[in-house]
């Protein structure tokens, strides 16, 4: 058991926490959710011991082991499977022990205890965990100095998951993850045997991996049952009831308060007047739940629409050595209204495919057909490092718009969901999430016809990434997606392509069907197949429906833009007219102006309310028609 009491910790002058209490059950499995920056990270080194507390305790039984990934990413000339067996000091030591003794009584010990703790079985649970992230038996056996960062990431969560570890801290495991790695870990920690705290801002991992959530706002700790959507609905419902709780409450303050205020002054009254007095003075105000601000994402809409196909692949081949390609027979299409996410393990191609897609690689072989005057946009995580350091977002906006205004500067960062105090922050001072949120504005400053995205949700919160939701939904152009984040594929993307075995394929299933194709368990049932197949209708020929009743529909469609633009030139000039009259001197100076304005104004009122309802009338024809 995890006892947190009485808890408040500081950084940098900073209280995270302020006297909060919770109570762990052994064996619980649990996310810590909250804000970006309320303190989840310091939490961990507060139980770790890392960080002393300001008041309060943090106390477990005695001789627990607390593991947590290492900071420090393994980089030696060790074997993989070899760090990961290290990770398991007791049969280390043991191990050791056995060769340096000659004692056959504790050599008997030593192979009882060795029995106990299963270290005959050790090899093959350590290359389970290590090929569930990712590593194959013939890379199990490379140096850890062969791989990359993020690689050797997953050789210390590996570690730590092999030395199961009474309490288990994970602090966003799936940022280094693949979607074929975050689904192994969904399913490994549902079934790890001790306590779990995992700190993730993955919704799908948050809902089956987890038991309980315990979130952290307004410095206090919060413990509630089930995944992340029962989390999300209680709190809602409570918000609901405290907030009718405060009307009942307020209006009955306001009858005991008029009572007080009728009848204090009477003596026959005084006294009961007195008595709701001190009612009032004891009635506490209902603290209510009250959500933290969050910023929208806006990306810009494209300057100008590209006809369909956007893109087009025949026979097309990319790497980077000539003659030896990462992806090959590459023959696909995109659309100017498609939504795909690329499925795939790291190292089959998918970063690959999406800088051929935006033109960082050339194709070697084939032909590749990109549309006139389209505009693809590319945010990739690794890109955080290009930002300059020592300028603040302002800056990074001005290099883009030398000519504007500092007010037009500012409003195109607050645009990018930055806040008025973030705005001049050098950008090495910005957090994850705000570092992405400038890179993802400055990647869709122009407008792009095609926006691809790898990895856009790692520095993200929860809420963040509802709001990067919206934002896609509402592009209007062409998204890539490459996310281990099922909810956002799930929400954003109607088709899956499958990079594998150097090819890029159009995938014939959801995310459930990978997800029990990478899981390795029992697939598909024959029903849900055929209903899938009987209710596909193939998603080909939708499209092409519907791009047929967008070109019938297309003279009624430019009606509807011509009508927009006249509605926004009159608001316009009714927003000009009215600032006019708004100066108390035209009355003084020019009377007849005065009244010519007013006049004009009317006019163009009844003109706007006309142009609306045809505007109206309009669109309620064109979704008639796309719906029939």
């Amino acid at each position: 058991m995890l006892i947190i009491d009485d808890l408040s910790l500081r950084i940098a002058g900073r209280l995270l926490l302020d006297h909060a209490t919770l109570t762990f059950p052994a064996g619980t499995k649990a996310g810590l959710v909250g804000r970006n920056g309320t303190g989840k990270t310091t939490l961990f080194r507060a139980i770790t011991g890392e960080l002393p507390s300001e008041t309060g305790t943090i106390s477990m039984p005695k001789g627990t082991r607390i593991g947590q990934v290492a900071q420090e990413a393994p980089g030696t000339s060790e074997p993989l499977i070899d760090i990961v067996l290290a990770a398991d000091t007791e049969r280390a030591a043991l191990l050791a022990e056995e060769k340096g003794t000659r004692d056959a009584a504790r050599i008997a010990e030593i192979h009882a205890r060795l029995t106990d703790i299963g270290a005959h079985s050790a090899e093959a649970r350590a290359a389970t965990i290590l090929s569930g992230l990712g590593f194959d038996e013939a890379a199990q056996k490379r140096p850890a100095s062969s791989f990359s960062g993020g690689w050797r990431m997953r050789v210390a969560l590996a570690a730590v998951l092999f030395s199961e570890p009474d309490l288990l801290l994970l602090d966003e495991p799936t940022n280094y993850l693949d979607l074929e790695g975050t689904v192994w870990l969904e399913n490994y920690v549902a079934k790890y045997p001790h306590t779990v705290l995992l700190i993730s801002h993955d919704r799908d991992l948050l809902n089956r991996a987890v038991s309980s959530i315990v979130h952290l706002e307004h410095r206090k700790l919060t413990l509630w049952r089930g995944g992340y959507d029962q989390f999300e609905r209680q709190r809602a419902e409570k918000a609901e009831h405290l907030e009718k709780a405060r009307v009942k409450q307020e209006a009955h303050r306001k009858h005991m308060q008029a009572f007080v205020d009728r009848f204090r002054a009477q003596a026959t009254k005084a006294r009961q007047a007195q008595s709701r007095l001190k009612a009032l003075e004891k009635l506490k105000p209902i603290d209510l739940i009250v959500d933290e601000t969050f910023r929208p994402f806006d990306f810009p809409e494209p300057a100008k629409t590209v006809a369909s196909p956007i893109i087009a692949l025949s026979g097309g081949a990319v790497g980077y050595e000539p003659g030896n390609p990462v992806l090959k027979n590459l023959t696909l299409r995109i659309d100017a209204d498609d939504r795909i996410a690329l499925l795939g393990a790291n190292g089959n191609g998918k970063s690959t495919f999406a800088k051929l897609l935006s033109g960082r690689l050339k194709p070697e072989a084939g032909t590749m057909t990109v549309a006139p005057g389209l505009k693809v946009a590319m945010f990739a995580q690794h890109q955080l490092d290009d930002l300059r350091p020592d300028e603040s977002a302002v800056a990074h906006v001005r290099r883009l718009m030398p000519e504007a205004a500092e007010s037009k500067v500012r409003a195109r960062v607050a645009r990018m969901g930055l806040t008025t105090e973030k705005m001049d922050t050098p950008a090495r001072d910005l957090s994850g999430g705000e570092k992405a949120r400038l890179l993802l504005g400055l990647a869709s400053f122009e407008g792009p016809n095609l926006f691809i995205l790898d990895e856009p949700t790692n520095h993200l919160d929860i809420d963040s990434r509802e709001q990067l939701i919206h934002a896609l939904n509402e592009f209007p152009g062409a998204v890539i997606l490459i996310s281990h984040d099922r909810h956002l594929i799930e929400a954003t993307v109607d088709r899956l392509w499958l990079v594998r075995d150097g090819q890029v394929r159009s995938y014939d299933g959801d995310l459930s069907d990978y997800k029990a194709e990478v899981t390795g368990s029992a697939g598909q049932s024959r029903e849900r197949k055929e209903a899938r197949e009987a209710d596909k209708a193939s998603k080909a020929e939708k499209r092409r429906e519907a791009a047929q009743k967008r070109a019938a529909l297309e003279p009624l469609a430019k009606q509807i833009r011509a009508t927009e633009g006249l509605i926004e030139r009159l608001k316009r000039r009714i927003d000009s007219i009215e600032d006019q009259l708004a100066d108390p001197t035209l009355y003084e100076k020019d009377p007849k102006a005065a009244t010519q304005l007013a006049k004009e104004r009317a006019e163009i009122s009844t003109n706007l309310a006309r142009q609306e309802e045809t505007w109206l009338r309009l669109s309620m024809e064109y979704e008639e028609g796309m719906a029939a």
